[in-house]
């Protein structure tokens, strides 16, 4: 009987205290936080939460950008649909940094939520490309092309993480981790002269949903847009204007969706004890925090926001920054997020090894009134089983306005690269022409001030995968 009058004495206290927590304006758990939390921890847990939370919001905007439009265009296209750069951009085209001139895009945004989506490859006939696929945290879970299929044409059907069925003969699956697949097409082109067969290539890509194979599909025009989405400011910008509370309830809205990994339970139980969780409704539980605790989340936020573009993201050898390890990052939360800050929808190595540089051999910052030259020997020429390209930039790392309007050069350069007689190879990179009459080695460097090269090494050997190969440095002609 005792026990009985005891366990009605426990709920009468439990429910004074739950309606005492209710008066104060706060819930049991915002209480627990506040009592166990010191501000100190709480700025560490919420820098920690932005890093690894930053994939998802910024896909999520990138996409909502990207799709916000009526058809089909270069810069976006609604939904399951192809949008297809037709041409290089030239000096004035600043939208993004460090462009490229060798590939035009063909990129598209998948939904599979409702059913899956067949995706239709053509016969490049030969013809260097490739297709990857992007989940939400950046990750590349795919990729499709000339490394991996050869370029033959093929059927695939991208399925949702739920999704189970029968497909149709010949179609092969591809299964996503989450809702959204960003495919971001790269075909090989040599300059302007070859862009009506790049074309021919990208009208062939097609997205058809699987209700609808076998039919003679045509994706919907006029398609509606959601008229609170900003177009006109870059997804990274419009991130860095959100306030902490507003960036962590997407974080707690986008997991849903698009799962964290099992490796990842450790930080999401230290998230937890701030209140981001999955599906959570963040705003709120924020809103009734204590102010200390409050502000000590706000700077968090603020400080990995500014750390991510300072972070150091590869190796220097020879003055070239190498990046390795984009597209496939565990739990290296850091260096993910600030490959996605400064160069979202970054390949794997397997597919892509960019190397960058700003100085010569001597340390000294290239500068346009002194004349350079990049020397392969016959056995240091990039190893790639696709193509190499190096390409020139600005102090704006845009590209550099030149009288030729040649902004890239490399192994399917039009006309081809000179090699020397001993089979080596020498560039030339300088403001003014190296011979009165021209020559396809000749990468023209901007009219004044400093500038930075990069090469791209497309479906590199796997020396150059592996860091066994490292370009030369850039040497000064005296």
């Amino acid at each position: 009987m005792k026990k009985v009058y005891l366990h009605k004495f426990m709920i009468l206290i439990a429910l004074l205290i739950t309606a005492s927590l209710i008066i104060s304006g706060c819930t049991p758990g915002q209480q627990s936080t506040q009592q166990t939390i010191s501000p100190q921890d709480a700025h560490q847990i919420a820098y920690d939460a932005t890093v690894y939370g930053f994939p998802l919001v910024i896909m999520d905007l990138t996409r909502q950008v990207f799709t916000a439009v009526p058809e089909p265009m270069e810069n976006g296209a609604p939904v399951n649909q192809f949008g297809n750069k037709k041409a290089f951009p030239d000096a004035t085209f600043t939208a993004v940094v460090r462009p490229n001139a060798d590939t035009l895009y063909s990129a598209a945004w998948v939904d599979t939520a409702e059913e899956p989506f067949i995706l239709s490859v053509p016969n490049t006939e030969g013809r260097y490309y490739m297709l990857p696929m992007l989940n939400y945290w950046t990750d590349v879970f795919e990729s499709l092309g000339s490394r991996i299929i050869g370029t033959g044409a093929g059927t695939f059907a991208i399925t949702g993480p739920g999704w189970s069925g029968t497909l149709p003969e010949g179609v092969t699956e591809i299964k996503s981790p989450g809702r959204w697949v960003w495919i971001i097409g790269r075909i090989a082109c040599s300059g302007s002269a070859d862009y009506d067969n790049v074309h021919k290539i990208q009208n062939q890509l097609k997205l058809t949903p699987l209700s609808a194979w076998g039919t003679d599909y045509t994706p919907p025009a006029n398609v509606p847009v959601d008229p609170s989405v900003n177009r006109k400011v870059a997804p990274l910008d419009q991130l860095l204007a959100m306030d902490a509370s507003s960036y962590f309830n997407d974080v707690c809205r986008l997991m849903v969706e698009s799962p964290p990994y099992e490796a990842d339970a450790p930080i999401l139980a230290r998230m937890a004890e701030i209140g981001i969780k999955l599906g959570a409704d963040y705003q709120t539980y924020f809103s009734g925090l204590d102010v200390d605790i409050k502000s000590a989340i706000q700077t968090g936020y603020q400080s990995a926001l500014t750390d991510m573009p300072q972070t150091k993201l590869g190796d220097i050898n020879n003055n070239w920054q190498m990046v390795y390890g984009t597209g496939d990052y565990g739990r290296n939360y850091i260096f993910r997020a600030a490959v996605d800050y400064q160069g979202l929808g970054a390949n794997l190595n397997a597919d892509a090894v960019y190397f960058s540089t700003f100085i010569d051999s001597t340390g000294e910052q290239f500068s346009s009134d002194k004349k350079y030259v990049l020397h392969f020997n016959k056995d240091e020429i990039p190893p790639v089983n696709g193509f190499w390209s190096l390409t020139m930039y600005n102090d704006k790392m845009a590209f550099a306005d030149n009288p030729i309007n040649r902004y890239s050069l490399g192994s399917l350069s039009d006309p081809p690269l000179v090699k020397n007689s001993d089979g080596s190879l020498d560039i030339y990179i300088q403001r003014d022409s190296p011979d009165p009459t021209g020559t396809p080695n000749w990468l023209p460097a901007p009219a004044s001030g400093s500038f930075s090269v990069t090469l791209r090494l497309y479906w590199p050997q796997e020396l150059a995968v592996d860091k066994s190969w490292v370009p030369p440095a850039v040497q000064v002609v005296k």
